[in-house]
């Protein structure tokens, strides 16, 4: 039977959000229903509401998020009802070119719930990034569904169905930082900060904060960075090249996503460095650099999706990590709140005023 639950949706292009029923359908093959737990809320559910992602209004809004499975559609076999679940984006298919050459991260053809979720009138909603967890109740892919350890928090466990992953992600798994290594990090958001806790996780000897809001680079130092770079005051390439014996960093990450940004982190580099956009641009930005300049700088550049994670292998390896005491996740947490105040939140995000609010159910 489809059950009639809360949840929180936009119902146009920067109209605000509101509480509405919301009908979800019995799990069917391969799909389940997730009861939410928490839910954080990320700047891309913005996006989603000022239309900067698509026109499919209306949208159910929320993706980062953490419950309990509720029920399942035919033919799932790796959660069941009961599992404490974090839920992602990006579940892999295991059958394309990507899957099948052993890189399952850079799936390039994800899936979500074939059946949607409606109004009571009808209206068929577009779950943001195929989840919609500002609910009582979702409907996902079962492949959405990674199992983890039920003694974390959920208001914890959720930040890692986005921007938390994301960052620690660009640090290890696209930006390979190991022990020893000097890492800058420009733009010290969620993503920038989750980056900097992912690069003080794997051992780098050097973390260098840049942003222009003096509030963020105090967050920063607490996440693990060594130093930090007040941007609108100080050239950040000058000042990282200073900070690195006048060569650059190993690794540097751009968590903002703008052409100027980019170019600082390019040129922050070392000789033979690496720079890992994670920072999302828009559609109209362009990118001009030297081609000389790519060439004699040697290294890489590379773009992280999601962090280039795995959700099996990198969801409960985290989640481990933070109830041993070695990966504070629990620093993210701004303050909880309820379903109705997530258009509060959204002003607050804006303002920058919060890390992460998080719904709690």
């Amino acid at each position: 039977m489809a059950q009639e639950v809360r949840g929180v949706i936009a119902p146009g292009r920067n109209e605000p959000v509101r509480v509405e029923t919301i009908v979800v359908p019995d799990p069917g093959p391969g799909e389940a229903v997730v009861q939410i737990q928490a839910c954080g809320v990320c700047h891309t559910d913005l996006h989603y509401k000022q239309g900067g992602i698509n026109d499919e209004f209306p949208f159910l809004l929320g993706h980062e998020a953490a419950g309990v499975v509720e029920s399942v559609g035919d033919g799932v076999t790796d959660v069941a009802p009961g599992d404490f679940v974090i839920l992602n984006w990006r579940a892999v298919c295991g059958s394309c070119r990507a899957c099948l050459r052993g890189r399952p991260w850079y799936c390039f053809n994800t899936h979500n719930a074939k059946q949607k979720m409606t109004l009571l009138d009808g209206t068929e909603l577009s779950p943001a990034l195929g989840i919609g967890a500002f609910a009582e109740k979702t409907l996902v892919a079962a492949g959405q569904c990674t199992k983890v350890d039920p003694s974390v928090s959920a208001a914890v466990a959720g930040l890692l169905g986005c921007g938390v992953m994301a960052g620690i992600g660009a640090a290890i798994n696209t930006g390979n930082v190991g022990r020893g290594d000097t890492v800058a990090v420009i733009g010290c958001g969620g993503v920038g900060d989750a980056a900097i806790a992912g690069a003080n996780l794997a051992g780098a000897s050097k973390i260098i904060a840049v942003d222009i809001d003096d509030r963020k680079l105090a967050t920063a130092r607490t996440m693990g960075a060594t130093h930090t770079v007040n941007s609108k005051e100080t050239d950040p390439v000058e000042a990282i090249q200073e900070l690195t014996g006048g060569f650059g960093a190993d690794v540097v990450i751009e968590a903002v996503g703008r052409p100027e940004t980019y170019k600082q982190a390019f040129y922050a580099r070392d000789l033979a460095g690496t720079v890992v956009l994670v920072g999302v641009p828009t559609p109209e930005m362009k990118l001009e650099l030297p081609l000389i300049d790519v060439f004699g700088r040697g290294g890489s550049l590379k773009s992280s999706w999601y962090g280039d994670c795995l959700p099996s292998r990198d969801f409960p390896m985290l989640i481990d990590l933070h109830l041993q005491g070695r990966l504070d996740l629990a620093k993210f947490v701004t303050e909880t709140i309820q379903l109705d105040e997530v258009e509060k939140a959204f002003e607050r995000m804006h303002g920058g005023d919060v890390l992460r609010s998080v719904v709690v159910l």
